[in-house]
């Protein structure tokens, strides 16, 4: 069967798992709308522009009758350390787009080699298809209390991928049962309160959308305690759940641990220009929220941190030519409470146009720690 054939070198590819699901109406899809009215998609709003193709598969490739789903794990078991934290799938040496896109598409060719007039599509997260709810059809897992996926065999640190295909295959039993039972430390131990209820996320108020899709803006006073040491993303709610005590340690080279992206130095990460961001940062996952979003994230752990030893740095961040970058180098020094953090503070507040630039230097000035 061709259906088993795909699994198999799917496995030799890489993937811990492999499934198979109809293409229909996610379940999920109607979830998503109420996402999207409630205002938890935050400003996303690529994701409201396209809602209606995320009902069906043919919002992506006309015709689809199947999805392969496959999983690939990205745990090493390297253990997080203190200091400038970036969420584990951007801990290694590529992008997981580059690395799971062609062995996707191995698995498309094998299709089209086995059935030359099969149609296919890969997708990574980037095309409207909802992917877990797929993963959950195709039975690899349920959907965890913080909207994670999860595995019973490889817990939820992995990544998915999917094959569309016009071809009808051999669909695996959805995975009905959810293993969560009683067991809430996922949504107790989120900082910023980022789950209003169980398998809601309000990305509002979630680190890793503030610190990753949150990229143009500055980030809400009220949430920048919460966001602690974490640079870029955030592992919480995975990293109390019980179910990664399972999670294998054996994935891809690309994806082991790279000391050099985690923890990051954010005092040396505030001093990089934008060509030596381009050139760190291009084959990582890292570059997403661009070089003011992520020095912005330094600014901010720094200031949690308190520590004095930042304050050269910060200040040379005053004068930083994206205005992200100032404001928040400015909250940052009013967190050290400092007489040169003082001093620096108010001489830009002098030479200062820009008015949300302004604001954030006033409110840390009067040592406002909210």
């Amino acid at each position: 069967m061709i259906s088993q054939r795909i699994k198999s070198l799917g496995l030799e590819l890489g993937f811990a798992q492999i499934g198979i699901a109809p293409a229909v109406t996610p379940t999920g899809f109607h979830r998503l709308l109420q996402w999207i009215d409630s205002g938890h998609a935050a400003d996303m709003q690529w994701v409201a522009r396209r809602k209606d193709a995320y009902r069906h598969p043919d919002g992506v490739m006309q015709g689809t009758r199947s999805v392969i789903m496959a999983a690939m794990n990205y745990n090493d078991g390297a253990e997080p350390a203190a200091g400038g934290r970036v969420a584990r799938y951007a801990w290694g040496s590529a992008d997981y787009h580059d690395v799971l896109k062609p062995r996707l598409q191995k698995l498309a060719d094998l299709l089209q080699t086995e059935l030359p007039t099969a149609r296919t599509r890969v997708v990574i997260d980037t095309a409207p298809l909802l992917e877990r709810d797929f993963g959950r059809l195709a039975g690899i897992g349920w959907f965890g209390k913080n909207t994670m996926l999860i595995s019973r065999a490889i817990g939820s640190w992995f990544f998915l991928g999917a094959v569309l295909t016009d071809i009808e295959l051999e669909y695996d039993k959805p995975f009905e049962q959810n293993y969560c039972g009683s067991c809430t430390r996922c949504l107790d131990a989120c900082p910023t309160d980022a789950f209003p209820e169980p398998g809601v996320l309000d990305a509002r108020r979630c680190i890793s959308y503030l610190t990753i899709e949150h990229r143009r803006e500055p980030i809400p006073l009220d949430l920048r305690n919460g966001i602690g040491e974490w640079l870029f993303g955030c592992d919480i709610c995975q990293d109390v759940c019980p179910w990664n005590r399972f999670s294998p340690d054996d994935t891809l080279q690309e994806f082991q641990h790279l000391r050099s992206m985690n923890p990051i130095d954010c005092r040396e990460l505030l001093t990089l220009s934008a060509e030596q961001f381009e050139t760190r940062f291009r084959n990582s996952p890292m570059s997403r929220p661009g070089r003011a979003g992520l020095l912005r994230n330094a600014a901010i752990v720094l200031g949690n941190a308190g520590d004095r030893a930042a304050e050269p740095q910060l200040i040379v961040a005053l004068d930083d030519t994206e205005p992200l970058v100032r404001g928040t180098a400015a909250w940052a020094l009013g967190r050290l409470n400092s007489a040169g953090a003082d001093s620096a503070l108010r001489t830009r507040l002098t030479l200062e146009v820009d008015e949300t630039v302004r604001m954030e230097i006033t409110v840390a000035l009067r040592n406002d720690l909210s």
